[in-house]
């Protein structure tokens, strides 16, 4: 992979990770376009997402140091009742990473992959669907229950083209959480799975030593982080007031193309 294609996926990564379009399938089909096949898709892609993960720190710092500050109170309060729910909504993912990693990383390489992304997509496109019409009975605050719920979401979009956040807000959203609270949630309880995943690929130095190359992997990281802490105020503004058919309206033309793309 040449230095070049890595900053162009980067720079992919950081405009779609905060959106409910699936970053993920997005990188599997612009490898396909540029035609750049490397071994270690899965580190790859972890080390993109952690820029994102890092630029959504920077941007919802204030939220976070509230959190963080609320984390060290002698009495049980909301920020920590809030930490609790985060943790709680990880915990699924952490499960699917450790017992299926693998599993995920043969799926990139599969030839097929294309075809795998673009019927994930499809599924994004009808989640989103079903979640823009229901109209559940809206909650104040997001509950324990449906904090592990939605934490089982987004383990199952931890398969290629299921988008992370369309996923998990969907979930939300149809569990009767308000749009503005979970587009805040569904980028936080990302923090911590990426963060480890990132930091457990640099212990075993598949980051550095990858057959990538450093200058490549961090030309990537580089880029989507910039691009990201420029896209994620606004993209979260979208997704607070958009309407969430026209991500699915995207996601199905998308899911289709892929597949078409895959046979041709």
């Amino acid at each position: 992979m040449s230095i070049i294609e890595a900053i162009i996926l980067g720079i992919v990564q950081g405009l779609t990770e905060f959106l409910p379009v699936s970053s993920s399938g997005h990188l599997q089909i612009f490898k396909a376009l540029m035609g750049v096949e490397i071994e270690e898709n899965l580190a790859f892609d972890v080390t993109l997402h952690a820029a994102t993960v890092l630029s959504t720190i920077v941007i919802l710092w204030p939220e976070v140091k509230r959190l963080f500050v609320g984390l060290f109170s002698r009495h049980f309060n909301e920020e920590q009742a809030y930490i609790l729910k985060l943790i709680l909504s990880m915990v699924p993912i952490g499960i699917v990473g450790f017992a299926f990693k693998d599993q995920l990383n043969a799926m990139l390489e599969s030839p097929y992959i294309l075809t795998y992304v673009g019927g994930a997509l499809l599924l994004t496109a009808a989640l989103l669907s079903f979640a823009y019409y229901a109209k559940p009975r809206q909650k104040e605050t997001i509950s324990y229950r449906d904090a592990f719920i939605i934490g089982l979401s987004q383990a199952v979009a931890a398969m290629p083209g299921l988008s992370r956040s369309g996923t998990t807000i969907a979930t939300g959203l149809l569990l009767g959480n308000k749009k503005e609270s979970m587009a805040q949630f569904s980028f936080l309880m990302v923090l911590a799975p990426i963060m480890g995943e990132m930091l457990l690929n640099l212990v075993k130095g598949e980051v550095v030593f990858s057959s990538i190359g450093f200058v490549p992997m961090m030309a990537g990281f580089l880029s989507a982080f910039v691009v990201g802490c420029l896209a994620c105020k606004f993209m979260i503004n979208i997704v607070k007031r958009g309407k969430l058919i026209w991500f699915a309206v995207y996601c199905a033309l998308a899911g289709v193309v892929a597949i078409i793309s895959n046979f041709a």
